[in-house]
């Protein structure tokens, strides 16, 4: 596949916002980086453009967990046992994923996306425990959590942070801000473990990645910074985390939407 000089150029200002995203609210960027790489950049191919953004997104989240770990917003042994987990769940979830019609893939990332959005708002007013740790007690639970978003992040050929920052509230009960920066670390172990696998087929357009990629460095620092001066406001960075994926999703399953029922808005 070979692309224009311009669309490498979309490729860089892509990944510069979904570093930004990721940096903000740890979720959000193959949320950003899938439909960017189909519909600004024209990747031709949705399996492609999954591929592509598993790994720029892996290598974009660790850069923004290198700027929440200097900012101590990283609950380590919360991350690592979700991002265990996760990892069994995203290669089953990605090999089932290359096998599946691209376009009714992107549908039904969209109507996923719209009930994590959902779920978000209704608990968008629970500050959370600054001081919840992962137990024996609600080991269990983190580690049930882990694998279920493992399962759709690799089915998706998604880095996961939207599904996993609500998933870490929800299993531990700390804030939002902690749940972001932990989220980066199963984000970049998830999204390696669907770009290998979509690599082995050949599904990773490998200098759109590196552009992508150094885009992103400049965002994720921005957006990490941004995330700490707002984090004071109860139910901000969840309305804002919010927003961004209904607007998002209504435009993804406006123009997928042909896949399924083969309407002309399809792509």
């Amino acid at each position: 596949m070979t692309l224009e000089p311009i669309q490498y150029l979309l490729g860089a200002l892509s990944g510069s916002l979904v570093g930004f995203t990721l940096g903000l609210v740890g979720g959000g960027g193959s949320i950003l980086a899938v439909p960017l790489m189909v519909y600004l950049v024209g990747v031709p191919s949705a399996h492609v453009a999954i591929g592509t953004s598993a790994l720029a997104v892996a290598a974009n989240a660790a850069a923004g967990l290198m700027n929440h770990a200097r900012n101590g917003t990283v609950k380590w042994r919360c991350a690592g046992m979700y991002a265990g987990a996760g990892v069994a769940g995203a290669f089953a979830g990605s090999t089932v994923g290359k096998a599946f019609d691209g376009g009714k893939l992107l549908f039904l990332f969209a109507i996923v996306m719209v009930v994590v959005g959902v779920l978000m708002l209704r608990g968008r007013g629970d500050v959370g425990n600054p001081g919840a740790e992962c137990n024996r007690e609600n080991a269990p639970k983190v580690l049930g959590f882990g694998l279920g978003t493992g399962v759709f992040s690799g089915f998706f050929g998604i880095g996961g942070g939207f599904l996993i920052v609500p998933g870490l509230v929800a299993s531990t009960g700390m804030p939002i801000l902690n749940a972001i920066g932990s989220s980066l670390v199963a984000v970049t172990a998830f999204g390696l473990t669907t770009a290998l696998n979509y690599a082995f087929s050949g599904l990773i357009d490998w200098p759109l990645a590196g552009v992508f990629i150094l885009g992103g460095l400049a965002g994720s620092f921005g957006g990490a910074l941004v995330a700490k001066k707002l984090s004071g406001t109860t139910g901000l960075l969840t309305t804002v985390f919010s927003i961004l994926i209904f607007v998002v999703a209504a435009y993804m399953l406006w123009k997928s939407a042909g896949a399924v029922f083969g309407t002309a808005a399809g792509v």
